[in-house]
């Protein structure tokens, strides 16, 4: 099983931070579902940025967390290196 550490822009050019082991459900849910997370719910829809793949579920939020300090600048240099559009 594999973790994933993931970037979402949301509706209002917003950036949510999470992890999850399912990626492609998790982004299910942060669109369509009540299971998402209140941030997201608020400002569907939301698009995935960046992720990276981790082999336990403490390294990713490890990593969760040290992305979730940084200022929106860092993250958008981050998502740039590493398009998905």
């Amino acid at each position: 099983m594999f973790y994933f550490t993931y970037i979402l822009e949301c509706a209002d050019k917003s950036f949510y931070v999470g992890c999850t082991n399912n990626l492609e459900r998790r982004l299910e849910q942060h669109n369509n579902s009540k299971w998402g997370a209140h941030f997201t719910k608020l400002r569907r829809p939301v698009v995935l940025r960046y992720f990276e793949k981790f082999t336990t579920l403490k390294e990713a939020r490890r990593r969760e967390t040290e992305i979730k300090g940084w200022r929106r600048e860092k993250k958008l240099n981050l998502i740039n290196k590493n398009s998905l559009r």
